[in-house]
């Protein structure tokens, strides 16, 4: 089974924050596509839809990781 790694699993606390955000920042919202475009890409790597290298699905994952960190900043700074 495979983790769920969408802003609203990850941050469920967050939620009413996360549609705040998307509709009224925009800096914001792109980071939000960005991410979610890596998680759906990642998803099909794992679950064996789409083949690449070890190398780079970690880069993919890292780039994921970055684009959290940014996101919960924006989340938990008003």
């Amino acid at each position: 089974m495979l983790e769920k790694h969408d802003l609203h699993h990850e941050f469920p606390e967050y939620y009413d924050r996360i549609h705040e955000l998307k509709a009224s920042d925009s800096h914001f919202a792109r980071l939000f596509e960005e991410y979610h475009d890596l998680n759906r890409e990642i998803l099909r790597i794992e679950e064996g839809v789409e083949n690449t290298s070890d190398d780079y699905l970690e880069e993919l994952k890292k780039k994921r990781l970055f684009h959290k960190d940014k996101l919960y900043e924006m989340l938990t700074n008003p």
